[in-house]
């Protein structure tokens, strides 16, 4: 969800040969490259050129892939071997910036470190792990243009490999206004974004803490998670979201609000009552409508 979306090229490559193992990312016309790294290659990742050089790292860890620790170093594979022997820290991936001509200095990294735990906190998709905000160091403004623009390219390669760190859960447009549906039944009222990641729930929506309807604790224990990440807080006998919060599925956002079984393509409504399935249905016949009148 970039600011300047436009077409672009990006490239993966795989050194193992094994799609879950060690890859590569970068942008064709660029100088950065993004390596993910899994835990178990650490070992692989060590004998690669570019583990000796300064670098950015990003430290995934959770059942649900939603921790993060942000960090930088001056020879990045040494770094990470110190966080994979330290028994306290539990991650699962590590995904490291580099540069392709070996530019980067310490300046380059201390200020993308900083910016990325302040961009990664305003974004909410990861819980940060990190206690301070890194040292922001004194920036000439050509370095800070040149590090702006490696920010965007990595947050870009970042996604591009399934860790949206630094993409906003709603477009901040201002030539369209997103289509806002609303979950309101028995207590909940909740309103709701689709995006083509899922179901983004905002801020301030709430519900009942309990259901008088026949349900399952699996419903009750994912509530609870929430309630201990701080996503939601309780208030009286209901809950309230206290931030954006992504669903990967409609169903998945209105089942979590009802604690119960539904169909979120149901449940979730415009104002003027039209599902959600009704709402993508016309949105699709409109665009068909278009493509053959253009044809």
């Amino acid at each position: 969800m970039h600011n300047n979306k436009r077409p672009r090229t990006i490239q993966i490559f795989l050194p193992t040969g094994d799609p879950a193992g060690i890859r590569t990312a970068e942008q064709t016309t660029s100088i950065i490259r993004l390596i993910e790294v899994p835990r178990s290659d650490i070992a692989e990742f060590v004998k690669m050129p570019e583990s000796k050089q300064v670098g950015l790292y990003f430290l995934v860890s959770g059942d649900n892939k939603d921790e993060l620790y942000i960090g930088q170093s001056g020879d990045v594979g040494s770094r990470l071997m110190q966080h994979y022997k330290d028994e306290k820290k539990d991650w699962e991936r590590a995904l490291v910036l580099v540069s392709l001509t070996n530019n980067l200095t310490q300046t380059h990294v201390l200020y993308l470190e900083s910016l990325s735990i302040e961009k990664a906190r305003q974004c909410q998709r990861y819980e940060l792990l990190n206690g301070n905000g890194g040292q922001k160091p004194y920036t000439p403004i050509p370095l800070k243009a040149d590090c702006d623009e490696i920010h965007e390219i990595g947050s870009l390669l970042l996604a591009t490999l399934g860790y949206p760190i630094f993409e906003p859960l709603t477009e901040l447009s201002t030539t369209k206004t997103e289509q806002v549906f609303s979950c309101s039944r028995t207590g909940v009222d909740a309103k709701g974004i689709y995006t083509n990641e899922g179901m983004v729930v905002l801020k301030d929506s709430f519900a009942p803490m309990i259901t008088k309807r026949k349900t399952e604790q699996r419903f009750y224990d994912k509530r609870d998670q929430l309630l201990a990440k701080g996503v939601i807080a309780q208030q009286g006998d209901r809950f309230v979201f206290q931030r954006d919060y992504l669903f990967p599925t409609p169903s998945g956002a209105s089942m979590f609000l009802l604690l119960a079984s539904s169909n979120g393509w149901v449940d979730w409504k415009t104002e003027q009552g039209v599902t959600l399935h009704e709402y993508q249905g016309r949105t699709i016949e409109s665009a068909s409508a278009q493509v053959s009148s253009v044809s």
